[in-house]
């Protein structure tokens, strides 16, 4: 069956406005429980220098169950084509650290969990899926403390990273059936929109998450979309190839000139050595006479 490419933001975006999909999502990546899932889809407009560009990301309250009961948390997934948007990621967090929802009928701060999506590979990290997780540690005694603060969570996070370009043809576990979506292979053509998914679903989930691609990779409308987002990226991706070249030729041209007066001062000092031997000799002589 063929199925849209859910790395675009207007596939994903359809695939997380789904409630059964969204906390599919959440839930197997974090391997726990989701007791209830509040979705809230944002979109983000680009600056001045990327006019026209839009990015989706998506910010969820999610109940969740714990060993003492449940929490409540703020989950944030953002998807990233390439590097430049680390600023962008930077800028989201720091705006979802000033969030408060109501937790027992109480304004209160919530810890965050984010959830980032990535178009590229981040060098030495080999693995599809990663989670990056704290540790409480007693430095005077050097042990694990098990115990948490609420003060320390909502100050820190936990993050998992999901690196598209590294997902393999594995279809055992109920993350590699989620992964399995994402995998970048098996395009039909070289636009790498729609792809051909071989794999059966079993579950009530995969199956809802397999229909909606197949009808986002299907429906010309919803196709036309796809495009448009690819050429809009492309633009993006040529404009930041023209920017970083012209600044690695800026660098270039003042480390040339710095060598240059480097090379300068370096003539000049002989030149004054030169000169102070010249006048040691001259001295010498005068003093012989």
């Amino acid at each position: 069956m063929v199925i849209a490419n859910p790395i675009y933001d207007v596939v994903f975006k359809r695939l997380m406005e789904n409630e059964k999909v969204a906390k599919f999502f959440v839930s197997t990546l974090l391997d726990k429980e989701i007791i209830s899932l509040d979705v809230q889809p944002q979109e983000f407009t680009y600056n001045d220098q990327l006019v026209g560009i839009r990015v989706f990301r998506l910010d969820f309250v999610a109940l969740i169950k714990t060993e003492n009961g449940h929490q409540k948390i703020l989950i944030e997934i953002q998807k990233a084509k390439n590097q430049i948007d680390l600023m962008r990621f930077r800028n989201y967090l720091a705006e979802q650290y000033k969030k408060e929802d109501k937790v027992e009928g109480i304004d209160s701060t919530l810890p965050i969990t984010t959830i980032y999506i990535l178009g590229f590979n981040l060098p030495k990290i080999n693995t599809a899926c990663v989670k990056v997780e704290r540790e409480y540690i007693d430095l005077i005694n050097q042990q694990i403390i098990t115990e948490r603060s609420d003060f320390i969570e909502k100050l820190t996070h936990d993050c998992y990273v999901v690196q598209v370009e590294r997902i393999k043809a594995n279809y055992k576990t109920q993350l590699d059936k989620l992964l399995s979506f994402f995998e970048q292979s098996y395009f039909v053509d070289a636009s790498e929109i729609v792809k051909e998914y071989n794999h059966e679903p079993t579950e009530e989930e995969t199956k809802l998450m397999r229909d909606i691609l197949h009808h986002s990779g299907t429906n010309p409308k919803e196709k036309k979309l796809i495009e448009i987002e690819k050429e809009a990226w492309r633009s993006v991706n040529a404009m930041f190839s023209k920017e970083k070249k012209a600044f690695q030729q800026a660098i270039e041209e003042k480390d040339q000139a710095l060598e240059e007066k480097d090379q300068a001062l370096e003539e000049k000092a002989k030149a004054l050595q030169e000169k102070d031997r010249i006048i040691k000799e001259l001295k010498d002589k005068l003093n012989k006479q």
